[in-house]
């Protein structure tokens, strides 16, 4: 069963502190939101949660931003107002996470239990290549 391939969209925030980002549900809606910001915060952004990426750049290990992050960053915690900065002021990062296929855990016979089916599964293995 294949994992992954789905488009991941999010606006990167750089602050003077620290770097911010939010996940977007789509590029397309994120964008209509930006020429008409009647359309609910909802039908935009994947939650409410922010992300602090702790000074590692836009690619190093992130955790959720604490409310002392958010007020020493944006003057304000509350989620909807830091979420508008963010979105108005970020730049969109778009990355496509790669589909992965295969075998779950060879070590237990490749996809089935126990280990009385491995000479089975090995020669199923060699007939699809």
């Amino acid at each position: 069963m294949a994992r992954g391939g789905n488009q991941m969209t999010r606006v990167h925030y750089k602050g003077p502190n620290d770097n911010y980002f939010v996940f977007v549900d789509s590029l397309e809606d994120y964008r209509k939101w930006l020429k008409d910001s009647s359309i609910p915060l909802t039908q935009v952004v994947r939650s409410f949660q922010i992300f602090c990426i702790h000074k590692h750049g836009t690619q190093g290990m992130y955790g959720h931003a604490s409310n002392a992050d958010l007020d020493n960053e944006f003057g304000t915690h509350v989620d909807e107002e830091v979420l508008e900065k963010i979105l108005r002021r970020g730049t969109v990062t778009e990355r496509h996470m790669v589909e992965r296929n295969g075998f779950r855990n060879d070590a237990n016979g490749g996809g089935t239990t126990g280990t009385g089916n491995q000479v089975a599964i090995s020669e199923m293995r060699a007939a699809s290549v």
